[in-house]
């Protein structure tokens, strides 16, 4: 087993004790809002915009104007700033004054933004209004040294991120908890949805009216029972903390770049035979020379000798036996000593044979 694993065959299993709710399912309009700004970073020792990137220049007269200080731009040839496209992620009901981390990106064509200092920048959501105030010290998970053709670069030092640099300045919009909600499935399927119902059923209304119905594949509505109509928000963590039993779909996974297969335990085999082998030919060619006795008139020639061996392994093979699971597929692959390459082959014949009871993805 070590050996398949070494050789990058991933398994996973499913527990089945159940999954909590809010790891299945989210509060509909509780969600995450992305912020963007454009902003300056100063402070560059000698590595920022060049006179080629014009909009960092034009930003910079700009707050200068604003402090009292008029600059032509095109007078101007500052390197040490760097013009920066600001990013952050605003968490649902952040309340203004909460700190929020910020990360930094060069547009122009500085080449290293290690060492800058932010300048004070508005984030904006979708609707144009700014809700966060960036600024701080950039903190680049690279680094450049050198100069001209002596010069090593560590990842990307033209990104950068400002822990805690964002300040909320007015709360996102979000939906407050009122007499019902609605449950957004993070991967819609008609049977968790239908288990989620059910559960909550059996929590909240013995003996009395539904208070959950499936109304599709992603979107289950819940009533707010009565004891909880003042307490929405202790009626939203006692959901939450419930266990479900996620249906998932029989998948196996593929990433051909590394090797790496990823199958869950409701993978099936229908009974098959697999027999692998390996055949391999190899051409080896030699150059013979033909060298004349001296002052006998001859020619220097040289002639090719080629030879050609094949090989060809004795096929192995393994018999499995009908509604065979994961773990048996497994050693009966490390019992032919496939190779992740093989496997890969192997899954996709299984597919086209009709005998893999799973959805076959490729990334």
């Amino acid at each position: 087993m070590k050996k398949l694993l070494a050789a990058s065959l991933v398994l996973a299993a499913y527990a089945g004790a159940g999954t909590r709710l809010k790891e299945v399912a989210a509060i509909e309009g509780v969600r995450d809002n992305q912020l963007i700004g454009y902003g300056l970073v100063v402070g560059l020792n000698g590595t920022g915009d060049k006179r080629q990137t014009v909009f960092s220049a034009q930003a910079l007269t700009n707050i200068l104007k604003r402090m009292g200080v008029t600059v032509d731009p095109a007078a101007i040839l500052v390197r040490n700033m760097a013009g920066v496209m600001v990013t952050a992620t605003l968490p649902p009901f952040a309340q203004p004054g909460t700190r929020i981390d910020v990360t930094a990106a060069a547009i122009g064509d500085a080449t290293n933004l290690q060492g800058g200092l932010l300048l004070m920048t508005p984030l904006k959501g979708a609707d144009g209004q700014a809700y966060a105030v960036a600024q701080g010290a950039v903190i680049t998970g690279g680094f450049m040294a050198g100069r001209g053709g002596n010069s090593q670069t560590m990842n990307h030092p033209t990104v950068g991120r400002i822990p805690a640099g964002g300040i909320v300045e007015q709360t996102p919009p979000s939906v407050a908890p009122s007499s019902k909600l609605k449950l957004q499935l993070r991967q819609a399927d008609f049977t968790t949805a239908a288990r989620i119902a059910e559960v909550l059923n059996q929590r909240f209304a013995t003996g009395g009216p539904a208070v959950a119905r499936a109304e599709s594949a992603a979107v289950v509505a819940v009533d707010i029972p009565a004891a909880y109509s003042t307490r929405p928000v202790e009626f939203i963590a006692e959901i939450e903390g419930l266990a479900v039993e996620a249906d998932r779909p029989a998948k196996v996974v593929i990433n051909e770049r590394t090797g790496t297969i990823v199958m869950g335990k409701d993978v099936r085999i229908s009974p098959i035979a697999i027999m692998q082998g390996a055949l391999s030919v190899e051409i080896r060619t030699r150059l013979d020379v033909s060298q004349p006795e001296a002052l006998s008139g001859g020619k220097t020639v040289v002639t090719p000798q080629t030879n050609i061996d094949a090989k060809a392994e004795t096929a192995k093979n393994v018999v499995l036996q009908k509604g065979a699971s994961v773990e048996e597929l497994v050693r009966a692959l490390q019992a032919i000593s496939a190779t992740p390459r093989d496997i890969i082959a192997i899954l996709q014949n299984l597919r086209s044979a009709g005998a893999l009871d799973a959805e076959i993805e490729v990334i």
